[in-house]
């Protein structure tokens, strides 16, 4: 089981999916993300806990918020089940998407 980064992506494609991270079978995960912006312009983020990699609408739990320049948005205590995946869409790039926190066994 791991603990400390869970995932990370360097996010360069704008209006993409991108899947972080996804919890191994037979346990379940509690996470932070960060979403970290390393451009000098907003960029509106898109965070999902999905059970594939393309969110439904009822998945998403940050939808088109702002991250201004040189600025993070910071999720915490997300727990997740056996499967679930963290999903990332932005409206620009870079982005620097980092999960971390813990695994355990169900």
């Amino acid at each position: 089981m791991a603990s400390g980064k869970l995932g990370s992506q360097n996010i360069t494609s704008a209006s993409t999916n991108t899947t972080l991270y996804t919890v191994p079978a037979s346990t379940f995960t509690v996470a932070t993300v960060s979403l970290c912006n390393r451009s000098n312009s907003v960029v509106s983020v898109r965070l999902a806990i999905a059970d594939v990699d393309t969110p439904t609408d009822d998945e998403w739990i940050e939808y088109d918020a702002e991250v201004y320049p040189k600025s993070v948005l910071e999720r915490t205590g997300l727990v997740l089940a056996a499967g679930e995946k963290l999903v990332v869409s932005t409206t620009g790039t870079p982005i620097s998407a980092v999960a971390y926190g813990i695994e355990s066994e169900v």
